[in-house]
């Protein structure tokens, strides 16, 4: 089965071809954003997964938009994460930590005190997020200075810097779900009439700056990147979104990056024919794959490995699962972003 065949991501070396996909589970301390013991368990548990991906962590304060999301900005939060990395690598796991600025799909009740809500624009996202509080709507970003940009552009990079010294095998950049990244491609959001917006080449700035410097800090190789062209998630509207990310890719391509984490829409359009026009490297393909069908996949040589969200949530054993023809157990989604270990760290694995 190539699904349980090992491959070569960048510098990581991985056992098998079964990813877990980066899920917000809303575990992590309220307060202070620190990865826990039941998230030291849940990560733990699913280390045989070829390669886990984090849920998405927020590189500094101003990044977090939903509640009970970690982060990775403090030492503190570097020590935590370190003991995540040593439970996953003494089970003989890989894990890459997903980095996830929200941008303006925030509110400050999800957020410290007196910390902003930035964006490209000063333009509000339609709809409301979730707060311990209940539903409110989606504030009005600040529209960032160059020196914001600056700022947060070094923010990554130290986010980046504290992950490799955690022990995370590599980093990926969230690059869709409406969040920052996205928020600069897309002429929806990102109204700026400065070198960060206007021309789909003042678009792109942002993230090939970014990658620049994330990749600086310790090779391109430790370095994946997350997409989903087409997705309206949290209001993201782009006039031609293929055509922003396949010039995006063209500049990407060149970097030498560890993968490219692509989500299909085939109700909407090939993401995966458009990502393999314009990226050249190896692909992790995603979104509801069966274990049959994603077998099929790897089929095509450019496609190393397919991520699982959903089915590692209620099946900690997938590899093995897989392996073994063995039935899936069904996750509960009225648990998915409860507090505590139930729903999260308690799912069983097979006998």
């Amino acid at each position: 089965m190539q699904l349980l065949s090992s491959v070569n991501l960048g510098r990581m070396s991985l056992a098998n071809r079964v990813v877990m996909a980066p899920m917000t589970r809303s575990r992590a301390e309220a307060q202070d954003g620190m990865p826990n013991q039941i998230m030291k368990d849940y990560y733990a548990q699913r280390a045989g997964a070829g390669l886990i991906i984090t849920e998405g962590c927020h590189p500094s304060a101003e990044g977090k938009g939903y509640c009970r999301t970690p982060g990775m900005y403090t030492l503190a939060q570097q020590d935590a994460w370190a003991e995540v990395c040593d439970a996953v690598r003494a089970r003989g796991g890989k894990i890459v930590l997903q980095l996830m600025h929200c941008g303006r799909v925030a509110h400050s009740d999800n957020k410290g005190v007196g910390v902003r809500t930035v964006g490209p624009s000063a333009i509000a996202a339609q709809g409301q997020i979730y707060t311990e509080a209940g539903m409110q709507d989606f504030v009005t970003p600040v529209a960032m200075s160059l020196g914001d940009i600056k700022q947060t552009i070094a923010d990554y990079v130290s986010a980046t810097e504290m992950a490799y010294a955690a022990g995370f095998d590599g980093v990926e950049l969230h690059c869709t779900s409406g969040y920052l990244p996205a928020q600069f491609l897309s002429t929806g959001t990102n109204h700026r009439d400065d070198q960060y917006g206007g021309s789909l080449e003042n678009r792109l700035r942002f993230v090939i700056e970014l990658l620049a410097a994330m990749t600086a800090v310790d090779g391109a190789d430790r370095v994946g990147m997350r997409i989903c062209p087409g997705n309206p998630f949290n209001d993201l509207q782009d006039d031609d979104h293929c055509a922003t990310f396949a010039a995006l890719l063209d500049a990407v391509d060149q970097m030498g990056l560890a993968y490219l984490h692509v989500i299909r829409m085939p109700k909407i359009q090939d993401n995966i024919a458009l990502a393999k026009a314009h990226f050249n490297g190896p692909l992790i393909v995603n979104d509801s794959y069966s274990r049959d069908e994603a077998e099929a996949a790897l089929a095509d040589p450019q496609i190393a490995a397919v991520s699982f969200g959903r089915a590692f949530i209620a099946n900690p054993d997938l590899p093995h699962r897989f392996a073994n023809d063995l039935p899936l157990a069904e996750m509960n989604p009225r648990l998915l972003y409860s507090p505590g270990p139930e729903g999260y760290s308690d799912y069983p694995v097979s006998p």
